[in-house]
């Protein structure tokens, strides 16, 4: 591959759109590519750093939080001690959104279950249900 990818190419091959792109170079999340007649031309390596950003995305990390992994911390400071902070953070969040989905999921299934006549007996029964839980 080497140096002088189109904007064009790069985002084909990394999946996305030319404009996320743009966005991430206006953020900071990319450096800002060189240009040639005044078009974006980027180095291989920013392929790796979409496929990064891609893979931080898909852990529910924002764009924000991505911007704070790359950034945030001073230059010397290596990779694994930015993991340890952020996924530390981000893994209680997911354990709280787990438990908020298997309280949800109980719920479903009690409503599968309903055998109530009306919405007021479904409300009395959802009622009688919270007060024994607290």
């Amino acid at each position: 591959m080497g140096q002088n990818l189109t904007i064009t190419f790069v985002a084909r091959r990394a999946g996305i759109r030319a404009s996320a792109i743009r966005y991430y170079e206006s953020i900071g999340l990319l450096p800002a590519p060189t240009r040639v007649s005044g078009r974006r031309c980027y180095d291989s390596a920013i392929l790796s750093r979409l496929a990064l950003i891609a893979a931080v995305r898909d852990m529910g990390f924002t764009i924000k939080e991505i911007g704070t992994l790359m950034h945030g911390f001073a230059a010397d400071v290596p990779a694994s001690a930015r993991w340890q902070v952020l996924a530390a953070e981000k893994l209680k969040e997911v354990e709280a959104l787990i438990e908020r989905a298997e309280g949800m999921r109980q719920l479903l299934g009690e409503a599968l279950r309903c055998g109530c006549l009306s919405l007021d007996s479904c409300a009395r029964a959802f009622q009688t249900k919270t007060k024994e839980a607290s």
